[in-house]
């Protein structure tokens, strides 16, 4: 059997409030190589605006918190997966909210994963790795053409 090649880094936005969850999240993501660069923004308008900036790299995965001042992560999951441009972009839901209708709005607006906190930083590692293979390796970008 041959071996299995590592996951390629990736580019991910984390939409996340809370300094200390941030902070637990970004170590996390770097330690275990799943990243090549983070940025962060601290609530939904902040990423919107980071996101619809032509001058900055689109990531390759957005890492949400529902929980937030402004815009929560539910209104801008709703307003990414509206955008045409921005809705390829996967997301994955990372919140303290187990709520029913948190959980099935998350995937009503078609979130790809939804974890919750306090989260075993393994499993939400491995998460993370699976959408963003996936996406990177199978994705094709709205109006380009397949092979």
């Amino acid at each position: 059997m041959a071996a299995l090649a590592a996951p390629r880094p990736f580019d991910v936005l984390l939409v996340e409030d809370d300094p200390a969850d941030a902070m637990l999240i970004e170590e996390a993501l770097r330690h275990r190589g799943a990243t090549r660069r983070i940025a962060r923004a601290v609530d939904g308008v902040a990423a919107l605006e980071r996101l619809r900036d032509p001058a900055l790299p689109r990531p390759d995965l957005i890492v949400l918190d529902l929980n937030m001042p402004r815009m929560s992560g539910g209104e801008l999951l709703d307003v990414l997966k509206k955008d045409e441009e921005l809705k390829i972009i996967p997301v994955v839901v990372l919140t303290t909210s187990n709520a029913p209708d948190d959980v099935s709005g998350a995937y009503r607006s078609h979130s790809n994963a939804y974890i919750t906190k306090p989260v075993n930083l393994d499993d939400f590692i491995h998460a993370v790795r699976d959408i963003g293979t996936f996406f990177l390796d199978t994705a094709t970008p709205p109006g380009s053409h397949g092979p």
